[in-house]
C-alpha cells in the first residue's frame, strides 16, 4: 500500500491574512466563475470552510465534482484544490474556530447552522494547488 502523500500547506503569511480577514471570495470550479463569499476559518495552520445553502450548484457542489478551484484573500487570489474533512475531533475544532471568529450576535445564528448536521458534513479543507 502506498503511503498517503501529505496535502501542501499554506504560507504563514496566507494564513495570518485568513485568520485576520471575515469575508471570502471562493471560485469553484476552474472556470472563469464569479467569486462567492463565504466564512474562512483556520485551524492549526490549515484552512476550512462549510457550505450554508449547499445547493446543488452551489459551489461546494461544484468542488465536489471538481476539487480545483480559487479562493480570494485580500488582495491576492490563490488556486486551491478542496479536499473533505473527516474525523470528529477536527470538525469540532472547525465548529469552535466559527464561533470565535464570527461572535457578533446576527453571526452566531449562521455558527449554530453550520455546527448541525448537513453543513458541518459540508466541511472542506482548503490546500494550495500543486
Amino acid at each position: 500500500m502506498a503511503a498517503r502523500v501529505p496535502a501542501r500547506r499554506f504560507s504563514p503569511a496566507v494564513v495570518r491574512a485568513a485568520a485576520a480577514t471575515k469575508y471570502f471570495g471562493v471560485r469553484a470550479g476552474d472556470d472563469e466563475h464569479r467569486f462567492l463569499g463565504i466564512w474562512i476559518v483556520e485551524v492549526g495552520g490549515r484552512l476550512f470552510a462549510r457550505s450554508w445553502t449547499l445547493k446543488p450548484r452551489g459551489w461546494r457542489a461544484v468542488l465536489r465534482r471538481d476539487p480545483r478551484g480559487a479562493v480570494q484573500i485580500g488582495s491576492r487570489t490563490i488556486k486551491i484544490r478542496a479536499r473533505a474533512v473527516r474525523g470528529e475531533r477536527l470538525q469540532d475544532a472547525i465548529t469552535a474556530a466559527y464561533f470565535i471568529k464570527y461572535n457578533t450576535p446576527s453571526s452566531l445564528h449562521y455558527c449554530r447552522g453550520f455546527a448541525r448536521g448537513r453543513r458541518r458534513a459540508s466541511t472542506v479543507e482548503f490546500v494550495p494547488a500543486s
